[in-house]
């Protein structure tokens, strides 16, 4: 019997062990504060290594632990998406920035919330013509292939413009439907360069074209891949969208600290070799965070602006929810005090933000 009680208390220590380490839940039980009840959410995504806080969240159970019943629908490009949003197909969705700010200006009731995506964005073109692209005068008399009211696009006319060139007279824009078609265009030789974003740019260089500048060039630390929704849908859903933002706050938190499970994750949803998966999630030209960033979401809408990518004298920080990610950050912080990953969004929110 001694040795049987020495036993339980050993297996006791362990479990007060491993629950005050601070690691993140993973598994179905719930914590403290988590609800018990369930609230349907359809959401949209891009099969790009941009959005993998959705898939983390999906596949590590933070959806489920916070009370989300979320179906995931995958898009070609943001364009589709954002209409499906506007139609009530999906509750949510992080289509880029560009096209939601487009659709904003152009009277749809669109409300940003929260973050998935910054930077992540590229010029291919063919190895022999690399040297050519690499200043904006470069563009001038070339034929470039987009991808139809991308966030790279956006930047890049924005670069055009600050350098002095007349992006509507002086370049043949070729609007495409997606990245897969930008490549193959390039490769053909119907276009000179083209604008892809992550992975796609791994995937170009795969294929024997040469990745020459990369959007922060443009607009340095620029957003992407806002998350987006229906201002009525916030009102009426306003408790799922602080659930949804508790969930892809943890899986922000996830992706930070377990780079190898994340890779794995992102796999099952992006359809590329996973040493390419891993540098492009983790090389540093894209950035996976779930900040609102209000602050670069004002200088992205008047960079759209300046560049005549959009006419509208509206305030678009009247179209920037804030306080959802800083209710469900607050409840994080509340619910996990020693997570050193919450800690740095809260004084990231207080400059991005206020």
């Amino acid at each position: 019997m001694h040795k049987k009680a020495i036993c339980l208390v050993l297996v006791l220590l362990l479990t007060l062990l491993a629950v005050g380490c601070g690691k993140t839940q993973v598994s179905g039980t719930k914590n403290a504060g988590e609800p018990a009840d369930k609230i349907k959410f359809n959401v949209g995504y891009l099969p790009a290594v941009g959005h993998v806080l959705y898939f983390v969240a999906q596949e590590k159970g933070f959806f489920d632990q916070e009370g989300l019943d979320v179906e995931l629908f995958q898009f070609t490009n943001s364009g589709e998406g954002l209409n499906a949003i506007k139609s009530g197909k999906l509750d949510t969705g992080s289509f880029g920035t560009a096209a939601p700010l487009t659709f904003i200006a152009k009277g749809t009731p669109f409300v940003i919330y929260g973050g998935m995506q910054s930077e992540g964005h590229g010029v291919v073109t063919k190895p022999a013509q690399a040297e050519r692209f690499k200043t904006p005068q470069g563009f001038v008399g070339a034929k470039v292939a987009t991808v139809r009211l991308a966030t790279g696009d956006a930047v890049w006319r924005y670069g055009l413009s600050q350098a002095g060139i007349d992006w509507k007279s002086q370049v043949t824009i070729q609007e495409l439907d997606s990245p897969a078609a930008v490549l193959e265009a390039v490769k053909k030789g119907s276009a000179d360069a083209g604008l892809v974003w992550v992975p796609f740019t791994e995937m170009a260089e795969q294929q024997g074209l040469k990745t020459v500048q990369w959007s922060t060039q443009f607009l340095d630390g620029h957003v992407c891949c806002r998350l987006v929704a229906l201002e009525s849908n916030i009102r009426e859903k306003q408790e799922g969208f602080v659930r949804f933002s508790r969930a892809l706050i943890r899986a922000y938190d996830f992706y930070l600290n377990n780079q190898q499970e994340t890779v794995e994750i992102l796999s099952k949803y992006v359809k590329l070799d996973k040493a390419l998966l891993e540098k492009a999630a983790y090389s540093g030209h894209i950035h996976s965070i779930p900040d609102p960033d209000k602050r670069r979401v004002e200088a992205f809408w008047n960079a759209m602006r300046g560049a005549g990518y959009i006419q509208s004298e509206q305030d678009i920080g009247k179209s920037v929810d804030t306080q959802i990610y800083q209710q469900a950050l607050s409840q994080l912080r509340a619910r996990y005090p020693q997570n050193k990953t919450y800690l740095q969004l809260e004084q990231d929110f207080a400059k991005n933000n206020l």
